[in-house]
């Protein structure tokens, strides 16, 4: 009762925070200019292909991490793999980082691989992720270089918070601290029951986070790896060309406004509600679009993408048991004709 109480409260909380973003960067925009601009403006040719490669971007998700839990002993199907991780996305955008958790358990559930050795694949793979995105962010730096100075010039408060993190006194004080205690309670630590518990769960946590280390496709491994992050970068690409305002906006230009709008999905909101539309709108008055366009724009990005995962979420949910089920069938009236 109480973990469904703090659940429910942290679920509140962030979509609350989500809203009042969302809310800031949209209270004064002219709702009837947003029908009209949607409805006599927009090419949705574009987004369906923006859509489309969303869902290639994912079946290459699901590719790479059965390349990840195959060197665990584990074959699991591709279909489960990918039920699994649509099922990710949609718990994403109910509680942030929910996904993580939500599609492990799933794909232990139905293909019986520990839970544990899940995790640590899927915290390797978001540790890839950070990488391609950080590589990202430097091709953008390098190339954009006065785009991003006016950025910080244009949202002060961004560098502030930045600096804040960096340089916090309290942040450096708590690390310090930590490390003290653990340091002098070292010996008792590890005589204890719980931290048995805990070396037991770290090393089969750890054994999934080496996996890509006995991975023997290492080259598709890569490949998935560059391949997704190419796709989620074209799939915001091509709604350049469903406006008139943005189509004419260089790749470059593209690049910059799908990193922004990457940090924007850090932040710890659903989906990146709010704080996406805020970078990606930031990100494209940069380029000289007008800012009510920029949140036209951002609008139907960000709308058409959540629809989607969450209608794909919805049906992966419900085919789920009904594909195992089967499976399940089929094993059961082959043990009985042997």
């Amino acid at each position: 009762m109480k973990q469904n109480i703090i659940k429910t409260l942290k679920f509140l909380s962030f979509f609350l925070l989500g809203i009042l973003i969302f809310w800031m960067v949209y209270k004064d925009q002219d709702v009837s200019r947003i029908k009209s601009i949607l409805t006599n403006d927009v090419n949705y040719f574009w987004i369906v292909v923006s859509l489309f490669l969303g869902l290639l971007s994912h079946i290459s998700r699901t590719i790479r991490w059965n390349l990840m839990i195959e060197p665990l002993g584990h074959r699991p199907r591709t279909l489960n793999t990918f039920l699994a991780v649509m099922i990710g996305y949609l718990m994403n955008l109910a509680l942030p980082r929910m996904g993580e958790i939500s599609r492990c358990g799933v794909l232990a559930r139905y293909e019986k691989i520990p839970f544990t050795k899940l995790v640590g694949t899927v915290v390797l793979e978001r540790l890839i992720d950070v990488l391609m995105l950080l590589l990202l962010l430097l091709i953008v730096v390098f190339t954009q270089f006065g785009q991003v100075l006016e950025f910080l010039g244009n949202n002060p408060e961004v560098k502030e918070r930045l600096e804040k993190v960096i340089y916090s006194p309290t942040l450096i004080g708590v690390l310090v601290l930590t490390l003290l205690i653990v340091w002098f309670s070292r010996h008792k630590i590890r005589a204890s029951a719980f931290m048995k518990k805990v070396s037991d769960f770290v090393g089969q946590f750890v054994e999934g986070f080496r996996s890509i280390l006995k991975m023997k496709k290492v080259g598709a491994f890569v490949f998935h790896s560059v391949f997704i992050w190419l796709l989620y970068y074209v799939m915001l690409y091509c709604v350049f060309f469903s406006f008139g305002f943005t189509s004419h906006l260089t790749a470059l230009a593209g690049l910059t406004v799908f990193v922004l709008g990457s940090f924007g999905m850090v932040a710890p909101v659903q989906g990146g509600i709010g704080a996406w539309h805020f970078m990606v709108i930031e990100g494209l008055v940069l380029y000289g679009v007008d800012r009510v366009d920029g949140k036209v724009f951002a609008l139907l990005a960000h709308g058409s993408t959540t629809i989607m995962l969450i209608v794909m979420g919805l049906i992966s949910l419900l085919v789920l048991p009904f594909v195992n089920e089967r499976v399940d069938d089929t094993v059961v009236l082959k043990e009985g004709n042997s």
